[in-house]
């Protein structure tokens, strides 16, 4: 059975929706004045445990289903969603979609129909809520909570969440082809706090992909995770206040390529590009970044928890080469702006669920290897900063400006890191940061499965990376020192 059919049961089938029903909503979005069109089926499964101070203190399951139908008429979208499977509500938010799209205003709307109650497959469609029992994700939980207390006296709280979700979806174009995925993700979290004296630091490590819990439970794979996090709280510890200036920064495999994620993926992404308020807007063509960086988007991972099989428009993801080897060669597209910019969906059209409209999001990001290794790239630094690990950070697309925290990041003389720093800061900006690339190593790594991406009030499960870099002449904030 493939994922398309799976989806047909679990929501159509299960639902009494017949085909004959989608064909009387098909036929009430009309094609008069209606571009395109799509009917947005989707059912979610969530649990979600937390531990702390060595007791399991939540647990929680969340069920949603629903059905979003849009139109687009030129540059008007209208959706209209209801949590209700039936063909009532589907037909009256088959109209309210296609009067949004045929009404005068130029802006986006949705509205909420209420219920009336009376390719390559690149993960498999199971369920990870049911790929383990309660007993044992509490003992879980408890094994993990014993793992980061007993590193080090000094590690006074632990925190640790474990999620599960199972995400069924089905698209159906205005001409009535379906598209469907089954969408399995786990996650786990390890938070830890150190206290050394009057002093206290913090640490924080996790991971996840498109499988079951029993990734999580491989003892492998939470003894790594809860031992970083611990790693990093008591590093932490030791570390001295981070020096302020311009100087060279040797950005970390993996996790760091969230700096390129903020600063260039969303600049990169087609809805601003074509509105004209990216800093990278009609410069396909122009050399963006030093040579040797190249930069792609690429949804077809196995297992990633940025990877889908098809996107939320049924498009088959795709690897999509944003940035060749310093010259920008395209950006990421949804069906709607890659019309209007006359070209075509690159599978990156993404939308939080049933109720939000699709938007040209990224998927997993990365910056391809170069030719040097890890121990070259930082013996080659006089003086500068290594940034290990990135806490939080904003970034202007517009402008381009960024500024991103490290929470794990140490100091380099004489091509030797010398002691961990806290406090640091990255401050630049996108389109230049790149062309300050002076050094790419060949470690090509990606981040645990931790990133979740906002844009528009929504937010979806992405995942960056890239191999170790150095970057000549970025400002990093911190303690002025003599």
């Amino acid at each position: 059975m493939t994922n398309t059919d799976l989806a047909r049961s679990i929501l159509l089938d299960a639902s009494g929706i017949t085909p004959n029903d989608i064909d009387k909503v098909l036929a009430r979005l009309g094609t008069k004045g209606i571009d395109a069109a799509d009917i947005y089926f989707q059912s979610s499964r969530l649990e979600h445990w937390a531990l702390e101070e060595s007791i399991v203190k939540e647990s929680s399951y969340i069920i949603e289903t629903g059905v979003g139908i849009s139109a687009i008429s030129g540059e008007k979208i209208g959706l209209a969603y209801s949590n209700d499977l039936a063909l009532a509500p589907m037909l009256e938010a088959a109209a309210a979609a296609r009067s949004i799209a045929n009404s005068t205003s130029s802006s986006v709307n949705k509205v909420k129909i209420p219920p009336k109650f009376s390719s390559k497959t690149l993960y498999q469609p199971l369920d990870p809520l049911v790929s383990m029992p309660d007993a044992n994700k509490v003992e879980l939980l408890n094994k993990i909570d014993a793992v980061a207390r007993s590193r080090d006296p000094r590690i006074e709280k632990v925190s640790i969440s474990l999620t599960a979700a199972y995400s069924v979806i089905m698209v159906i174009d205005q001409d009535g082809t379906a598209f469907g995925d089954i969408r399995p993700m786990v996650r786990l979290n390890v938070h830890v706090i150190a206290k050394s004296g009057k002093r206290i630091e913090q640490g924080s490590s996790g991971g996840g992909l498109r499988r079951g819990l029993d990734w999580c439970a491989e003892e492998s794979n939470y003894r790594r995770i809860a031992n970083e996090a611990v790693d990093q709280a008591l590093v932490n510890l030791e570390a001295v206040a981070t020096p302020a200036g311009t100087m060279t920064v040797v950005l970390a495999p993996g996790w760091p390529g969230i700096l390129l994620h903020e600063a260039i993926g969303h600049g990169l992404e087609g809805d601003f590009n074509r509105k004209g308020t990216s800093a990278f807007a009609g410069r396909i063509g122009q050399r963006i970044a030093a040579p040797g960086c190249t930069v792609v988007d690429d949804g077809t991972v196995t297992e990633s928890r940025g990877s889908l099989n098809i996107d939320d428009e049924g498009t088959p993801s795709q690897y999509t080469i944003l940035i060749e080897n310093g010259i920008l060669k395209g950006y990421m597209q949804d069906k709607f702006n890659a019309h209007l910019m006359g070209t075509i969906s690159t599978g990156n059209g993404r939308r939080e669920s049933y109720a939000h409209l699709p938007l040209p999001r990224m998927t997993n990001t990365y910056m391809l290897p170069g030719s040097h290794t890890h121990a070259e790239i930082i013996a080659s630094v006089s003086k500068g900063l290594y940034a290990a690990n990135f806490g939080g950070g904003q970034v202007d697309i517009t402008s381009g400006k960024f500024v991103f925290s490290a929470s794990e990041a140490y100091l380099i003389e004489n091509g030797r890191i010398i002691c961990p720093v806290k406090g640091a800061t990255l401050i630049g900006n996108g389109p230049e940061v790149l062309t300050k690339v002076a050094m790419i190593g060949n470690n090509l790594e990606f981040d645990p499965g931790v990133g979740t991406c906002g844009k528009e009030g929504q937010s979806v499960p992405v995942s960056v990376g890239q191999p170790t870099l150095r970057v000549d002449g970025l400002t990093v904030g911190g303690t002025v020192t003599d």
